[in-house]
């Protein structure tokens, strides 16, 4: 059975196929941390972060996204473009969704930080 997250993490990766984002690597982890989902839009590789909820009752998914989890991903990023020698703009999203009753409210953030 999936994990909440993990459906989250399905939901975002249909809605950047949607948009016409590449899919590249899904729960990419190195020894530094984890990357949810990496895309290439265009020619920027993009690190999302996903974050999702059940309600919004304790603030909005993405406002976990702390400084503390930034620079964790910003390692990643840093640690997967060595290693396949990619020298491509980056960004950093976060795709943020509250998934109740069947029903996502998905908030796409471009450049979150």
């Amino acid at each position: 059975m999936k994990s909440f997250g993990h459906k989250g993490e399905d939901i975002a990766i249909n809605f950047l196929k949607q948009k016409g984002y590449k899919i590249l690597k899904r729960n990419y982890i190195t020894p530094l941390g984890e990357a949810d989902i990496i895309v290439k839009d265009k020619d920027t590789i993009v690190f999302v972060e996903v974050k999702t909820r059940s309600s919004d009752a304790f603030g909005q998914p993405f406002e976990a996204v702390n400084f503390r989890k930034q620079e964790k991903l910003k390692k990643t990023a840093l640690y997967y473009l060595k290693s396949y020698q990619i020298e491509l703009p980056v960004r950093f999203d976060i795709v943020s969704i509250v998934h109740c009753d069947g029903k996502a409210e998905i908030n796409h953030i471009k450049e979150a930080f």
